[in-house]
């Protein structure tokens, strides 16, 4: 069904609509005969809001889009097996166990009376090739389940917030709470300060309203919005003062900070199939309706991009910086694999020397094809030292560490996602963060007072109560308090 036949305005316009600001944007407003023009166009009531009715908002949904962003796929267990499979180290030991395996089955000349003696010891060389890729095999498979199962419980854990987040909407004359994801275009929200906008949207009613802006052109100025001033308001923004109620025009990935979303490659990888549908339908003023994964201010992916930005993206993700641990072990290894190569190349030629000596001028043997054996022999034993020279042990070890690091820490409600993070913050020496809301709890408690030329100190404990102050003294505290604080306000009681 075309978005024509049942709303007058379609998604193509009103996503070109918002990319406009301050006096530009009222001028298009007024284009559209204002902003309560365009609600009468989107069949919204300025007064009940949406009907609420379970077909309108699917409808609205289907055309208009969902208030949410396509999340990036998480990377399946085979994916995380194979990354941890790059590794120097393990490639390093993945090759000295080939090695082994492959030596393990040459059976080297028979000479004198050991033969039996050799042969026995040969017949179970075998095993430390298989060590040392059994010793692989549980570094990686430890790795990546703990990957994989961390991933997870992020996913499940931001699901779970992510379902919480709720907003306040006019729906049948009644202001409700919807989930984030669940507001539509055309839905009429109420802000006031210190919300967080779900989606853009057109002011059509402002109470001293400012918002702050900076999350989306970078400027720390708050900016009025009004309806004869700068009508726009876009998701991911502040509201730092007043209130007002907003007409939602623009959701998920055709809001403003999902467009933005989708050419920094931070959409999923199934808005680049959308989009191409979407550019066909947007001129019929169709738009696309997109699965509840998440909401905008999700985990980012990848899609809208072309496919030299996504070479280039991959080619800079690619490069990620290794850990301290990390890049130590892959210096270990590359130095004890450059150390194994000298010592094995040497033992090759110091046993070759000595047998030739021994062989050809010593005892005057002549020259054969059967000696070829025994130099193979050597370079079989120079390999060996090699192999032996890798610590296959290493790698476990520190991986089991950090398991255990991360299961203590877990213990602790530290959720961590990858196992080098224990690492990492054991490195750290200094730690930023944010006081209000991080560090506190954001919310003011009385500690002490002066009441009735009394001082109550030095804790809450010695606070008096509300009854045991005088009648008139405790309704101008209650008056007081209501006074200086907002509708929104939780007044909570003393424990």
């Amino acid at each position: 069904m075309a978005a024509g036949s049942r709303y007058g305005v379609t998604l193509k316009q009103l996503r070109e609509l918002m990319e406009n600001r301050g006096a530009e944007g009222v001028q298009k407003v007024q284009d559209f005969s204002g902003v309560h023009e365009i609600a009468r166009k989107l069949n919204t009531s300025e007064a009940s809001g949406l009907s609420g009715e379970k077909s309108d908002l699917e409808h609205r949904q289907d055309v208009f889009g969902s208030n949410t962003i396509p999340p990036k796929p998480p990377k399946t267990f085979l994916e995380l097996v194979w990354e941890a499979l790059q590794d120097v180290t393990l490639i390093i030991l993945q090759a000295a166990a080939v090695v082994s395996l492959a030596l393990s089955f040459y059976k080297p000349p028979k000479g004198g009376g050991d033969d039996d003696i050799e042969e026995e010891e040969h017949s179970a060389d075998w095993i430390e090739g298989l060590a040392i890729l059994l010793a692989v095999v549980i570094v990686v498979i430890v790795t990546a389940f703990n990957d994989w199962s961390k991933e997870k419980q992020f996913r499940g854990l931001q699901d779970r917030i992510e379902g919480e987040q709720t907003f306040s909407v006019i729906r049948n004359s009644t202001m409700t709470q919807v989930q984030v994801g669940e507001i539509v275009v055309g839905d009429i929200i109420s802000v006031k300060y210190g919300d967080l906008l779900p989606a853009d949207g057109l002011v059509m009613q402002s109470n001293d309203l400012k918002v702050d802006e900076s999350s989306l052109t970078g400027e720390s100025d708050q900016v009025n919005k009004g309806v004869a001033s700068d009508p726009m308001v876009l998701s991911g923004t502040h509201v730092m003062e007043g209130s007002g109620k907003v007409l939602v025009t623009a959701v998920g990935v055709n809001s403003q900070a999902g467009i933005i979303f989708t050419l920094l490659g931070a959409a999923a990888e199934e808005v680049e199939d959308m989009e191409k549908k979407k550019r066909k339908d947007v001129e019929e003023g169709i738009g696309n309706a997109h699965p509840n994964h998440t909401l905008p201010n999700s985990t980012p992916g990848k899609g809208g991009m072309d496919d030299s930005s996504e070479q280039e993206m991959s080619g800079e993700c690619g490069d990620e910086e290794k850990s301290v641990l990390q890049a130590k072990l892959t210096n270990l290894a590359i130095q004890i694999g450059y150390g194994g190569m000298a010592v094995s190349l040497l033992t090759v030629i110091i046993l070759s020397v000595r047998f030739s000596v021994e062989e050809f001028y010593t005892n005057g043997t002549e020259w054969s094809l059967y000696y070829v054996n025994f130099y193979v022999k050597f370079v079989i034993i120079g390999v060996t030292v090699l192999v032996v020279a890798v610590p296959e042990g290493l790698p476990l070890a520190v991986t089991l560490s950090l398991a255990y690091s991360v299961k203590k820490m877990m213990a602790d409600n530290n959720l961590v996602r990858h196992l080098d993070a224990c690492e990492t913050m054991g490195n750290a020496t200094t730690i930023c963060s944010d006081k209000t809301g991080t560090l506190t709890t954001n919310r003011m408690t009385v500690v002490q007072a002066y009441v009735c030329s009394h001082h109550y100190k030095p804790n809450r404990q010695d606070l008096p109560k509300l009854r045991d102050l005088p009648q008139h003294v405790g309704v101008l505290i209650t008056q007081g308090i209501a006074v200086n604080s907002s509708y929104s306000s939780d007044v909570k009681p003393s424990a």
